[in-house]
């Protein structure tokens, strides 16, 4: 069962959110919170699967939230999701350096919507290569800020080679295809290098691939 917290200042959104996972038989909403202060307190309660957080919200939003969240070996086990109306902006960006485990937009549809909390919740990336690819967008309308203390060092040269695939927005298929490798040897590798680099997920391996100059824009 997929333990679900809801977070949203707005209770209409988080009814909809949750008529739509109430009638799944393998996901459970365990708790709602209308502020970010609320959504902490219950997040330590009830240790879901995955926090869906807005990413604006009273008392600390979604960024100070996850930050939280990550910084607390205790809540290890959850998947932060961010809610947000605008895609890819700044503050999305803060979220994944922060831990997120990625984002939704609110008006997903709800096919997409249920089929990403499942991968968030089986700790796979919930970010498509799709979006992946936004993020590296991101990077090449924005100068470089190197990450300090980020250390590649400790990887395997095929780590290193899985990570830069990651970044430049291939899946674990298309990462196995062209390392001439299995997809469960090519999940393995990157796991290891999320280990190695403290990483959380998937798009905070993207993050660092940029940040630490292992990928840059012009690599894409």
């Amino acid at each position: 069962m997929i333990r679900v917290l809801l977070a949203d200042d707005q209770p209409l959104l988080r009814s909809g959110f949750r008529a739509l996972l109430d009638l799944e038989d393998d996901i459970e909403v365990v708790a709602e919170a209308g502020d970010g202060m609320e959504c902490l307190a219950l997040v330590g309660e009830h240790l879901p699967d995955i926090a869906l957080v807005d990413i604006q919200m009273p008392a600390a939003d979604g960024i100070e939230v996850t930050r939280r969240i990550a910084a607390d070996p205790a809540l290890a086990g959850v998947h932060v999701v961010i809610l947000t109306n605008y895609g890819l902006d700044e503050y999305v960006f803060d979220a994944l350096r922060a831990g997120a485990a990625g984002f939704l937009v609110k008006d997903i549809v709800p096919e997409d919507f249920l089929h990403a909390v499942r991968v968030a919740a089986r700790g796979d990336a919930l970010l498509a290569p799709s979006i992946t690819r936004k993020l590296i967008d991101r990077y090449v309308t924005q100068p470089l800020h190197l990450g300090a203390g980020i250390e590649l060092g400790e990887l395997t040269n095929r780590e290193r080679e899985a990570v830069a695939l990651v970044a430049r927005g291939l899946s674990n298929e298309q990462i196995a295809e062209r390392m001439v490798i299995s997809p469960l040897t090519a999940k393995t590798h990157i796991n290891r290098a999320m280990a190695k680099l403290h990483a959380r997920d998937r798009a905070q391996l993207v993050v660092i691939a940029y940040e630490s100059g292992l990928v840059t824009p012009r690599d894409r």
